[in-house]
């Protein structure tokens, strides 16, 4: 799915300038834990989260997420845009919850990533 899409889906604005806002989006993966982030995220993902620190960030760039979008309306920190624009990992800020982004997308067909079925 594209970014482009995936933007319209969660009624989410871009944050910042990226070189690539129609990058694709293989799976979603909603977590404000970190340590599930690197555990359980594949990679090419895009991650939903509450946290906008630049921790955030660093979590992605080892995880190799391609997109971080912010739920409950939340705003990144100024270093977190900074550091997102020098990984080149596209932001996106949504006013909708967790819940809801994570169900809009599954409802698209964008897959978690779970290996259970």
């Amino acid at each position: 799915m594209l970014l482009r899409e995936i933007s319209e889906i969660l009624q989410a604005d871009l944050i910042g300038d990226f070189e690539d806002p129609d990058k694709d989006i293989e799976m979603a993966y909603g977590s404000d834990l970190m340590s599930d982030v690197l555990t359980f995220v594949k990679s090419g993902s895009l991650l939903l989260t509450g946290l906008t620190n630049p921790q955030v960030i660093r979590t992605a760039e080892m995880a190799e997420i391609v997109v971080v979008c912010f739920v409950n309306g939340k705003k990144p920190q100024q270093e977190t845009i900074e550091l997102a624009r020098e990984k080149n990992i596209p932001l996106l800020a949504t006013k909708l919850f967790m819940y809801e982004c994570c169900g809009r997308l599954h409802k698209k067909d964008l897959s978690g990533g779970d290996d259970s079925k």
